[in-house]
């Protein structure tokens, strides 16, 4: 899933986890330097390549499959590993094992940026969700061990600040090099936020790990990852083949075999990487069903925005990447004032209100056509999605982990935390099917009635799989190529505003589940 996105539960998982021995005052600034320069770059990169994509579909000659490899196979490993990531820096020594992340994130992030066909760039981007793995839980977990529960309230206010401050540049500074340099810097960009951090970590920042910590479930990330890559790979091949093509069957058909085989697995282990029983508890399992279908939406949403933007709207990478600065700035503002709201009011109405505001804000994106000024299109969206995601974030980490024992504290938010980044995966591949669908149905009502020859409309046959980066044919004259580029614009809204509400509609069941599942306590961590 896109960083754009904040993640529920991060500011949980700190303030979950015991802290035996607080750093000083000095040591504790340079972890807060290491981890918050750790953090963004993960966050940079996911905000942005989602910008990047449109560009990197047109520089890379890609398809709109080969375009959505490029988010899955990140999103894949970061979701299935981002639990064990946690668990070796517990095992091994959080210290080393983030060290690890951020090199082989930086290495990968090397890897993609000389990537010469989206294919490597595809392999590479699994590589750096490996990486992300190790970094991002091990960024959570150093402050955990550095700060007291006293200290941790200001900890976690510089860390959350500065992170969302550059969640906000992210896209904007990329956007910039997308239109003055080239894509290529996107990903050169994280070297130096690596070194630095590395430099710091072993220079400032004092090694910590838990004793006794359970052992690794490495059969369970193994399912998990292998479940999950089947079902993804059966989705996005379902918009080529079609959803009853053997392959698509078969892929779906092994995926939920082997993610049988992973539940068993973690109701017999006896250190499981998720504690099922924890989902005995009915707000648990309501706050992230809540969590599971929001961050659906949500993710299906900001990967298609920026092919609108650019593809269609003819918005430049910089301008694009400026769009998301209302969204993340609100549920920055915000943040605090909605974690009130859960001791005032309990959990229950901020986990209804949130996402019902949140479905006018994805309804409110399917009203643009093409053209039109920012300010009366995708900025009043931005803002209304940005309020519902403000009132939803917060009392989603307080009810998680009001859900649960002190002790499963921890677990519980990495568990969310984990189901959010699963949303999205499983979100853009099941989104992408329908947009697919629509695009091609639009299309071709649209170019029956503009009686186009058949060597053109073969030409142009041979364009759908890139969707709204479709090219028209060079030979044909420019008043049919204004048609044809119209068509293709127009039907990509159409499939755009479909995307738009399906988010609607699990934005709204979200809403339903926190109704009938989500209890009323006053509570605030």
């Amino acid at each position: 899933m896109a960083n754009i996105v904040k993640q529920p539960c991060d500011e949980g998982v700190i303030r979950s986890t015991p802290c035996a021995a607080p750093c000083s005052r000095n040591v504790g600034l340079w972890v807060l330097i290491a981890t918050i320069l750790g953090s963004s770059m993960a966050m940079i990169d996911g905000t942005v390549v989602n910008v990047a994509l449109p560009v990197l579909q047109s520089e890379l000659n890609a398809t709109s499959t080969d375009v959505q490899w490029i988010v899955e196979s990140y999103a894949l490993f970061l979701a299935a590993l981002i639990l064990v990531g946690g668990s070796l820096g517990d095992r091994f020594g959080r210290r080393s094992i983030f060290a690890c992340g951020i090199a082989l994130f930086a290495l990968a992030s090397v890897w993609c940026g000389l990537s010469l066909n989206v294919h490597q760039l595809i392999l590479a981007r699994a590589v750096q969700g490996i990486g992300g793995a190790l970094l991002v839980p091990g960024s959570l977990a150093i402050i955990s061990a550095s700060f007291s529960s006293e200290q941790r309230g200001q900890a976690i206010g510089t860390w959350s600040g500065f992170t969302a401050i550059t969640s906000a540049l992210g896209p904007v500074i990329g956007g910039w090099l997308l239109e003055h340099a080239s894509w290529r810097w996107i990903f050169f960009l994280n070297v130096p936020f690596a070194v630095s951090v590395l430099i710091i970590l072993f220079w400032h920042v004092p090694e910590s790990r838990d004793e006794e910590s359970a052992r690794l479930d490495w059969w369970g990330a193994t399912l998990a990852t292998l479940g999950l890559g089947a079902i993804v790979y059966g989705l996005i091949e379902s918009s080529q083949q079609g959803l009853l093509h053997p392959l698509v069957l078969g892929c779906l058909t092994l995926g939920a075999v082997i993610l049988s085989a992973f539940i068993f697995v973690e109701v017999n282990s006896r250190a499981p990487m998720i504690p099922l029983s924890l989902f005995q508890s009915r707000t648990f399992r309501g706050a992230n069903l809540v969590t599971l279908f929001l961050y659906s939406a949500l993710s299906g949403v900001f990967y298609f925005v920026p092919f609108n933007l650019i593809q269609v709207q003819g918005y430049s990478t910089t301008a694009a990447g400026t769009v998301f600065l209302p969204f993340i700035l609100i549920i920055f503002l915000l943040s605090r004032w909605s974690g009130g709201l859960v001791s005032r009011y309990g959990a229950k109405l901020p986990l209804t209100i949130g996402p019902i505001i949140a479905s006018f804000g994805f309804a409110a994106f399917a009203i643009p056509g093409v053209g039109g000024s920012y300010w009366t299109t995708f900025f009043p969206a931005m803002v209304i999605l940005g309020l519902g995601m403000a009132i939803s974030v917060a009392p989603l980490t307080t009810t998680v982990m009001g859900a649960v024992r002190q002790r499963q504290a921890g677990v519980a938010s990495g568990i969310n935390n984990a189901i959010a980044r699963s949303a999205g995966l499983i979100g853009i591949a099941i989104q992408n099917i329908f947009v697919f669908y629509i695009f091609n149905h639009s299309l071709d009502r649209r170019l029956a009635g503009l009686g186009i020859p058949p060597e053109v409309q073969k030409l142009l046959n041979e364009q759908r799989i890139k969707l709204a980066g479709a090219e028209v044919p060079h030979d044909v004259s420019p008043q049919v190529g204004r048609m044809l580029k119209n068509a293709i614009a127009l039907a990509f809204v159409d499939s755009f505003r479909t995307c738009m509400f399906i988010a609607v509609g699990l934005a709204l069941l979200s809403a339903i589940v926190a109704v009938m599942t989500i209890g009323n306590s006053k509570k605030q961590i």
